[in-house]
C-alpha cells in the first residue's frame, strides 16, 4: 500500500466518524419528535437480522476499531445478526453501521413506479407503528434516504482512490438520480471464527 493510499483509507476513516455523527444527530432529533411511539431499546433485537452488508469503508472501520473482538469472539449464531451478544445488545454500537442508526425512524424515499413516475414511500418498523399514520407526517419528521447513501458512496470513492461521484446536500427528492456501486461485505464475513447454526 503507498503512503498515498494510506493517508486516503485515514481520511475515509475519520470523515466517517463525522458522517456518524451528522446522522446519528439527525436521529437523535426525529427519536425526541417521535419519543411516544418509538419502542426501540437496548436488547430489542427485531431490526437486527442476519445477513446484513455494509459498505466496505464501514467494514474498514469495524475491522479498525474491533480488530481483537473480530479475532477472538465468535459471531452469533446464524439468524440474528452475527455482532449480538447473549443479552441481545450489539457488541459494535459505537461502530455500528448506517442502516442501523436510523431503524425503527419513519422512512422516507422516493423511487420510480411502473409507469415511470417518481413516488414518494414511506414505511416504519411495525413496533412503532402506533400513532399518527406516517402518511400524514411532514417530510422532516421523517428520516430521508438517500444523503447518507450519497456520502457512504463519496467516501467509499475516497477509499478506492477515485474521485468520480459528487453529491451535495440538496434534498434528495431534487437531485439527479445517479447511479451507486459499492462494494458490499456482510457482517458475518468479518470474523475469524465461524458460528454455529440456529438451534431447532
Amino acid at each position: 500500500m503507498t503512503d498515498q493510499e494510506t493517508r486516503d483509507r485515514r481520511q475515509a476513516r475519520d470523515e466517517l466518524q463525522q458522517l456518524y455523527a451528522r446522522i446519528d444527530a439527525e436521529a437523535a432529533r426525529l427519536s425526541v419528535t417521535h419519543g411516544s411511539r418509538l419502542v426501540c431499546r437496548r436488547g430489542c433485537s427485531m431490526c437486527c437480522v442476519d445477513g446484513i452488508t455494509v459498505a466496505e469503508v464501514e467494514a474498514e472501520s469495524i475491522r479498525s476499531h474491533h480488530a481483537e473482538l473480530l479475532h477472538t469472539a465468535t459471531p452469533h449464531e446464524v439468524g440474528l445478526c452475527a455482532f449480538l451478544d447473549e443479552g441481545g445488545a450489539c457488541r459494535i454500537y459505537g461502530q455500528r453501521p448506517y442502516v442501523c442508526r436510523s431503524q425503527g425512524l419513519p422512512l422516507r424515499w422516493t423511487e420510480y413506479d411502473e409507469q415511470g413516475r417518481l413516488v414518494e414511500r414511506r414505511d416504519i418498523c411495525p413496533l412503532n407503528e402506533e400513532g399518527p399514520p406516517i402518511v400524514e407526517l411532514p417530510a422532516d419528521a421523517c428520516w430521508s434516504i438517500g444523503w447518507a447513501e450519497g456520502a457512504l458512496a463519496q467516501l467509499q470513492s475516497l477509499l478506492d482512490g477515485r474521485d468520480d461521484l459528487s453529491f451535495d446536500d440538496a434534498d434528495d427528492d431534487e437531485e439527479e438520480e445517479q447511479e451507486i456501486t459499492m462494494t458490499r461485505i456482510a457482517l458475518r464475513d468479518l470474523f475469524e471464527q465461524t458460528a454455529p447454526e440456529a438451534s431447532a
